[in-house]
């Protein structure tokens, strides 16, 4: 007797494979799952071969034909999740050398049972199976003489039926040689189908189970074999229950036998976080048995939750840890070191900002249990040496293994990866997107390259599971990068840095919330502005050059008589022939080049940029173009206005220049040709040239990130650029495009703002499209079925009402959800939504909340439906937007609807082609008023129907390009302070200040400062008249430093700092006597430094880095109360000395 039976009178092929899955579960637990494989294949080839509803998908292999859209639809969730769990176990047994277990094959077999039995009650056209039927483990074969198939055996096998598998898929391919057999066959199915669903299915199929293999086969893929009775329903002991008993249901055990981790199951309909409270129980029971707390895991198949109650509080995981990485968590607890006291190793990043930006992550990692940090620096500060020594101080602290470092360009990832080999070369380093195999214990890699090895499997196991890496960085954090990229971030459970050079008053909130910070309040900050006040960088002086066809457009009638006569010559791409009137400053520099336009700019740049070589050559310049093609002519005009230079002074250094590096790489060389690099996007991050000294923006900039990644090109220091002793102060900014007007408004940015994909647009048209129509059946009075309008399309030989439209629009989203594959990782971290979605009965009330749970959970992940051309996509888009205005009775239907006369007016002009002028009567309706007046749904529905196939004909080419010679005028230009350096004057002002008081230390009121004594009025005015007969600064300039630190005194003593005898005269009192202690001198000493560089200190300061890398807690660590008061006192005194 078998589980089968009902199979034998009309599917008898696929009874004898699961037969022999059957019966090969006790003896051959690895051919058993293979023959379950097989008969899922043969099972569903059946389907396929004998149901024309089915479609046949792109590929021929099993996975393929299981997600397709329609099988999925026509088989139920359920189904298709047994279907996948047995092909999961089959592949596993096939290419995987390990046993498989008995109990592995039974699963197999049992779910093999239930998909057959759907098989049977949908197809069967005499026996159908009673729903009542049940799998009977007694069935499974008992033999033990059996002789087990040896595994190369069963590859071959798999071999040659993947080769039986070709024809069949050439067969029905094929469908003109389809015999009159099936043919009738075919029929027959059809109507046994209809029949067979006509009656509700009520068998039980066992969906908790499946749910329970979905975990087990996560646990396979992270490594655990689970093949040992004390794996599940574990007993433990001293449960607050009647028994004092319970039973765990996984636990993952450690080499040593001790638990490293339990598992709570829960029913799938139930959170699993409701089961937090009874697997912290179990947690109890365990440590007390074996004397270790093992990690906690809730889940219900779909979503994961982790816990160590030991260091931080329950959070959500897309899946199981591996065994080193359980054991790495639990080590950890008591291996980690405080890292609040751990030094920081300053060869790598030694900056104060550095430091401290190193030490609030770490006390936000640490002291506030955080697991995010943003930290936002300066564009040329050090963000990646930064990150570096961070990376660096973490694992040396024990708290971090393995890191990834994300970036969105190849070129900044081998930045990094060279960095990182330099300063931290024992981290082996792995550059993913060409080392893809490497091993090591820092990985760098682009966002792309990791969201396709995420899937990667390697025997059977995940390569990088979730919790693979413990720590990830995101370089240039933004909300643009989360929205396309986050699905990364919500994988890995890790802790999380994100870095970006946008100034933190620019960063828009979402990013913020990203990292679960205030508005405003990154981790750290560090400025342009202080890091140019503090000679780590340099700023900017920007000037806006007016430039009249660049911000005013070309009207023929402003031109003079010779150039109208050029403008009427010109091959003009108008439809009319006829030349155009004007030309708006959008074109200008996109398909229109004007030669004088570049030449003017050219012309200024090489006269007013800086220029090195005892100013006889223009220093390294960077010209950032609109478009390749204005690249290419800014080049052209150049070498025509320079021949002498041969072609190498400037070039153009873009994505499609061949050998684009190694020009980059001549380029940054102090003294080589180029001097003058040509980019369109390629340059505005990712290189560092400390030369560069002239920015020329010739194109329109919106996006705040680019911006500032741009300024960023110019802020390096460079010593003795311009000869010895003469540094690089500043760099100039050309801007002719109105972009530093733009950003000194302090617009919203908009980085943020992520368009949705087309097929989310879809998506979201065909819902409000089926919601409309049910909401106009609803208001009307007499019924849809009376009140509709019909219209008959000739493609489909049949009328065409709102009710079709309304569920052919239905039938579509629901296919598209079917298609969304489970082993993408981006599908499975939303696995509850996806499986809720893909039942037919979810759709039945399509309220606010299940369009909101639609659009936010399920219409941006990825879907297997075959994909149509985009031009088709985007006219679905437009007639669905037409129908919903129509039905809504809308303003935007008149703006839709000339969209799409216009559309049919390009069609028009395309007749010659056959399939275009088979459509050409319904192409001049569109284009006809008397058609538009009685418009319907139904109408625009037949209308989008036969022409979605045609718009991909019309003629798209690229506009034209003109080249133009007409006068074009350069205005003066005009210096704009950006908000982020709008301190810069003020700082060049203190950096000249600086210098020249120090030149002067003998001048009385300044010794007076540097030996700690106070400043009279006359003193204040001497000072103050030395600046200004110097020339140093203005009036202005005085007062405000005057405002900034509180007293004149105050901010020339913060210039010349305090004499350091006098200094530690004033601290005598803290190191004399034989009681003092070593970390009491190096305390003091610090604070002595401090002064005597500084001429004055915050006390606060006292309590953060570096003062905090000797004595943690403060000085009170090191100094009793009196002594840490009277610390305080002196510096306090100190700084009241420089008032006046």
């Amino acid at each position: 007797m078998s589980n089968f039976a009902f199979l034998a009178a009309e599917f008898p092929e696929i009874f004898d494979s699961a037969k022999r899955a059957e019966a090969l579960a006790e003896g051959d637990p690895r051919a058993a799952a293979f023959y379950a494989r097989r008969t899922v294949e043969l099972t569903v080839q059946w389907a396929y071969k004998h149901d024309p509803g089915l479609k046949f998908p792109y590929q021929s292999n099993i996975s393929a034909l299981i997600h397709e859209p329609s099988f999925q639809k026509l088989a139920g969730q359920a189904v298709f999740a047994k279907a996948r769990v047995i092909i999961k176990i089959g592949n596993h047994a096939v290419h995987e050398s390990r046993e498989t277990k008995p109990a592995e094959a039974a699963n197999a077999v049992r779910e093999l049972f239930h998909l057959c039995f759907w098989l049977a009650r949908t197809y069967a056209r005499k026996d159908r199976p009673a729903d009542g039927l049940a799998f009977d483990p007694v069935h499974l074969s008992r033999k033990t003489d059996i002789v087990k198939r040896a595994f190369a055996e069963l590859t071959r096998m798999k071999s040659e039926m993947e080769a039986k598998d070709k024809i069949f898929e050439t067969m029905l391919r094929d469908k003109a040689d389809l015999d009159a057999e099936l043919k009738r066959l075919r029929v027959e199915v059809a109507a046994a189908r209809h029949q067979n669903e006509a009656r509700p299915d009520n068998h039980d199929y066992s969906e908790a189970q499946t749910r329970d293999l979905y975990i087990d086969l996560l646990l396979r893929e992270a490594g655990w074999k689970l093949d040992q009775p004390r794996d599940r329903e574990f007993p433990v002991e001293g449960m607050p229950n009647n028994e004092g008993k319970g039973f765990v249901d996984y636990v993952l055990w450690g080499d040593d036998g001790k638990p490293l981790g339990l598992i709570e199951a829960k029913r799938t309909k139930r959170d699993p976080r409701v089961g937090q409270q009874q697997a912290k129980l179990y947690a109890d029971c365990l440590e007390k048995q074996f004397g270790q707390r093992p990690i906690i895991f809730t889940s219900n198949g779909y979503e994961h939750w982790i816990w160590d109650d030991t260091v931080y509080p329950q959070r959500a995981a897309s899946g199981f840890y591996k065994k080193d990485e359980l054991a790495l968590m639990i080590q950890r607890r008591m291996s980690r070191k405080p890292i609040a006291g751990l030094a920081i190793n300053k060869k790598i990043a030694g900056r104060y900002y550095q430091t401290r930006a190193i030490s609030r992550v770490a006390e936000t990692f640490e002291a506030h249990k955080q697991r995010k940090s943003l930290l936002v620096m300066a564009t040329g500060s050090g963000k990646t040496r930064t990150v570096i020594a961070l990376v660096d101080h973490l694992m040396r602290a024990g708290w971090v293994k393995r890191v990834l470092f994300l970036a969105d360009r190849v070129a900044l990832v081998n930045q990094a990866v060279r960095e990182f080999k330099r300063q931290l070369p024992e981290t082996s380093p792995v550059n993913l997107v060409t080392e893809r195999q490497a091993e090591g214990r820092v990985f760098l890699s682009t966002y792309p390259t990791m969201m396709n090895l995420i899937d990667e499997r390697l025997a059977g196991q995940a390569r990088f599971g979730p919790g693979h890496f413990d720590l990830v960085i995101i370089d240039e954090a933004h909300r643009s990068v989360y929205q396309r990229y986050g699905a990364i971030f919500d994988y890995f459970d890790s802790l999380l840095i994100g870095l970006t050079a946008t100034p933190k008053d620019e960063i828009d909130h979402n990013t913020y919330g990203l990292f679960d910070l205030e508005d405003g309040v990154p981790t750290d900050a560090y400025s342009l502005d202080k890091a140019v006040e503090d000679e780590y960088l340099v700023p900017p002086h920007s000037v806006s050059v007016p430039l009249r066809f660049q911000r005013e457009g070309i009207r023929y009638d402003d031109l003079s008589d010779a150039e109208k006569e050029q403008w009427d010559m010109l091959e003009w791409d108008e439809e009319d022939g006829d030349p155009p009137d004007s030309v708006n400053a959008e074109a200008v520099n996109k398909w229109l080049f004007n030669a004088d336009t570049v030449d003017k700019v050219l012309a200024h740049v090489m006269t007013e940029g800086l220029k090195v070589a005892g100013g006889d050559r223009l220093g390294k310049t960077i010209i950032f173009a609109k478009n390749q093609s204005h690249a290419e002519f800014i080049e052209e005009r150049f070498n025509r206005a320079y021949p002498h230079l041969a072609g190498h002074f400037a070039r153009v250094i873009t994505f499609k220049t061949e050998y684009a590096q190694s020009l980059i790489d001549d380029f940054s060389k102090k003294d080589g040709n180029p001097h003058i690099a040509i980019s369109v996007d390629m340059l505005d991050t990712g290189i560092d040239v400390p030369e560069v000294v002239n920015l020329v923006l010739f194109k329109l900039i919106r996006s705040k990130t680019k911006f500032w990644q741009i300024i960023g090109r110019g802020t390096r220091l460079c010593p003795d650029l311009f000869g010895p002793g003469e540094d690089k102060e500043f760099f100039r900014v050309f801007d002719y495009c109105q972009n530093l007007e733009f950003f000194r408004q302090n617009p919203q940015p908009d980085d943020g703002r992520n368009a949705k994909s087309l097929n989310e647009r879809l998506f979201a048209a065909r819902f409000d499209l089926v919601r409309a129509l049910d909401e106009k059946h609803r208001l009307d009075a007499s019924g849809m079925a009376e009140a509709r309008q019909e219209a008959y399309d000739a493609g489909s030989g049949k009328p065409l009402n709102e009710q079709t439209i309304r569920d052919e629009a239905l039938d579509a989203l629901q296919t598209y959800v079917a298609g969304m594959n489970f082993d993408n990782f981006i599908v499975r971290a939303k696995r509850r939504a996806v499986e809720k979605y893909k039942a037919a009965e979810a759709w039945n009330e399509l309220t606010d909340a299940v369009r909101d749970e639609l659009f936010d959970e399920v219409a941006p992940l990825p879907s297997e439906v075959k994909g149509e051309a985009e031009e088709a996509k985007r006219f679905d888009l437009l007639i669905f937007g037409l129908e919903l205005a129509l039905l809504k009775g809308s303003k935007s239907f008149d703006r839709l609807k000339k969209q799409l006369i216009e559309i049919a007016s390009a069609l028009e002009e395309q007749t010659a082609i056959p399939i275009i002028a088979d459509h050409h009567p319904l192409i001049l309706d569109i284009l006809s008023d008397p058609w538009w007046e009685g418009i319907t749904v139904p109408l625009l529905e037949v209308v989008r129907l036969r022409l979605r196939g045609l718009v991909q004909h019309i003629e798209k080419g690229k506009r034209k390009i003109v080249y133009t010679d007409f006068q074009d005028e350069l205005g003066l230009g005009a210096e704009i302070d950006l908000p982020e350096v709008g301190e810069v004057d003020f700082a060049r002002f203190k950096r000249k200040a600086r210098h020249f008081l120090r030149e002067h230390e003998d001048h009385i009121a300044i010794a007076k400062l540097r030996h700690g004594r106070p400043l009279t009025p006359t003193d204040i005015e001497e000072l103050q008249a030395m600046l200004l007969t110097a020339g140093i600064g203005d009036a202005k300039h005085l007062e405000k430093a005057t405002e900034i630190a509180h007293g004149f005194g105050a901010f020339v003593r913060s210039l010349v700092g305090l004499d350091r005898a006098a200094v530690a005269e004033a601290f005598s009192g803290f190191v004399a006597g034989s009681g003092v202690t070593a970390d009491q001198i190096e305390f003091i000493d610090m604070v002595i430094e401090h002064l005597t560089e500084k001429g004055a200190m915050d006390p606060g300061l006292l309590y953060e880095s570096p003062f905090i890398d000797v004595a943690p807690e403060g000085p009170q660590q090191v100094f009793d109360f009196e002594k840490t008061k009277k610390l305080v006192e002196v510096i306090r005194g100190l700084n009241e000395s420089a008032a006046g």
